[in-house]
């Protein structure tokens, strides 16, 4: 080996240990975070230490966690990988589509398909134990299914539709299965889906929801009518914080404020607290801006309007709806909105107590196929 070979040989291991030591050092003077802005989640805690969790190999796994969540910069590594996986042409990460003009989208995973069967059978079921309500049911494609423009080349998307063509053929013909997708794709080249999160806007919303109308027996609220305020143009939502890809323009997000309002109370019934409002609008501060609507997701929310017609509707639903939700008020007296992921009693008994004639199921296809307590619906 020369002399020069010696140099650089000596000068990459002193740049390499000077590299990792400085690492080291930094991470140990670098205060642990709690929580993570950008991918909207909590970060792992420093594990305690215990020869019982050594033994159960909880403690490495823990371990392995908290370096990797607390590692310093760790948001500009994730950054520069983004930056590399797109300079490579990688057109997906963690379940995340990167598609033209910065659109991200979620890629649909195939259910089982028992999964499948097992949830279209306790719909049935709940169908023929309560033949006095009326039921209808919104599965609503996400936007790889409707924005087809904005797919990465050479990306399927056909599944989506597939599987919910299932369901609806597999329903008794006694329930009504409300189809939007036709709505919605005529609509492809409006914002009717954020660019960084995985649900609808409430432009999209609306949409959905004059196709409701016409399933629903009512006459819609039309546009006009409404006063459609901005209330943020800094949004950066699940499919961001989940795919990893930087360097893309925010969302923003609209609420759709009657001119003419009807008075409202919302009850928060597991939480027993009460509101006046449908909007939570300090956390328009917060990462995820989209609990603006309902403050999030709840078990039981009991919404009682100025309506006079008494009908009364219970809406089982996922986050989906939650931007659809305040379009209904005009239309009813009373209505109860119950997510079943957090729901643990019999959604039966509820309905027979409270006297609903009419309800509402409403997820989006993604949700459905994903949520086992959907298989829970008929006990």
């Amino acid at each position: 080996m020369n002399q020069y070979e010696k140099i650089y040989k000596y000068t990459m291991a002193s740049l390499l240990s000077l590299f990792i030591g400085g690492m080291f050092s930094i991470n140990l003077l670098t205060p642990n975070k709690s929580f993570s802005d950008s991918e909207n989640r909590n970060l792992e805690p420093l594990p305690t230490f215990s020869i019982q969790n050594l033994l159960d190999k909880k403690f490495t796994s823990h371990y392995e966690t908290y370096m990797s969540d607390q590692f310093a910069f760790r948001d500009f590594w994730i950054s520069m990988k983004s930056d590399i996986d797109r300079t490579i042409g990688k057109k997906e990460n963690n379940g995340v589509y990167i598609g033209k003009n910065g659109f991200l989208l979620q890629k649909f995973n195939k259910p089982e398909d028992q999964d499948v069967k097992s949830k279209i059978a306790a719909i049935n079921d709940f169908h023929l134990a309560n033949p006095n309500v009326e039921k209808h049911i919104m599965l609503i494609p996400t936007a790889i299914s409707i924005l087809e423009n904005k797919l990465p080349n050479f990306v399927s998307h056909d599944d989506e539709l597939t599987y919910i063509d299932k369901v609806k053929k597999s329903l008794n013909t006694e329930i009504n299965f409300i189809d939007v997708y036709p709505t919605l794709r005529s609509k492809e080249n409006e914002y009717i889906y954020y660019k960084t999160d995985h649900h609808w806007t409430t432009k999209g919303a609306y949409y959905a929801y004059q196709e409701l109308s016409k399933n629903l027996n009512f006459t819609p609220t039309q546009k006009e009518s409404f006063n459609i305020k901005k209330i943020t143009n800094s949004f950066y939502g699940s499919l961001y914080s989940k795919g990893g890809f930087r360097h893309i323009d925010p969302d923003s997000i609209e609420l759709y404020e009657p001119k003419e309002g009807i008075k409202y109370k919302v009850e928060y019934v597991d939480e027993d607290k009460t509101s006046s409002t449908l909007y939570e609008m300090n956390n328009i501060k917060k990462k995820d801006k989209y609990t603006v609507f309902f403050n999030g997701n709840h078990p039981l929310v009991k919404i009682t309007t100025e309506n006079k017609s008494g009908k009364k509707i219970v809406v089982v639903k996922d986050s989906y709806a939650n931007a659809l939700l305040p379009f209904l008020l005009p239309h009813f007296s009373e209505i109860q909105v119950i997510d079943l992921r957090y729901y643990s009693d019999s959604l039966q008994l509820f309905i027979q107590k409270n006297k609903i004639d009419e309800m509402l199921l409403i997820y989006n296809a993604n949700t459905f196929f994903e949520d086992s307590s959907i298989s829970d619906l008929s006990e």
